[in-house]
């Protein structure tokens, strides 16, 4: 049997769920995530547990968040000026607005804190700092 190797494509049906089992993601209902293997095109925990799986095998994943999304990062939380933002943009806590770089880039940003002078924004992709468990099944491979 064909198994899985870099520069493969592949296709997965996942499930992923945080450490206390709450699913954050899941191709239940839809086709299949297709990738080509050790690309970066998915997080690299889950890159790096395809190669020598055959079509059918099935396995579960833990991932630390370094080889997930990453550490929070204190940097990519910006405080500014309330003044600085329309009053009919919603300012709830949670709230995901989109900023532009100031080399007019669009990054998504999440309110995380809002008092009478400031709004905290913080541009961290919303699952840094957490660990990640993957269920997967390889649904193909087309190899390279």
């Amino acid at each position: 049997m064909t198994q899985a190797k870099a520069g493969d494509t592949v296709a997965i049906h996942y499930t992923g769920t945080l450490p206390d089992g709450a699913t954050f993601d899941s191709s239940e209902g839809r086709e299949p995530l297709e990738f080509v293997v050790g690309s970066g095109q998915i997080i690299p925990g889950l890159d790096v547990a395809l190669p020598g799986m055959v079509v059918g095998d099935k396995k579960t994943v833990e991932i630390e968040c370094t080889d997930a999304y990453g550490p929070v990062n204190a940097e990519m939380r910006q405080e500014i000026p309330r003044e600085g933002i329309p009053p009919e943009i919603p300012l709830e806590i949670g709230t995901q607005l989109q900023m532009q770089t100031p080399d007019g880039q669009q990054m998504p940003v999440i309110v995380v804190a809002v008092d009478d002078a400031t709004v905290t924004l913080d541009a961290n992709h919303p699952l840094a700092g957490k660990d990640l468990t993957f269920a997967i099944e390889l649904m193909r491979i087309d190899p390279a």
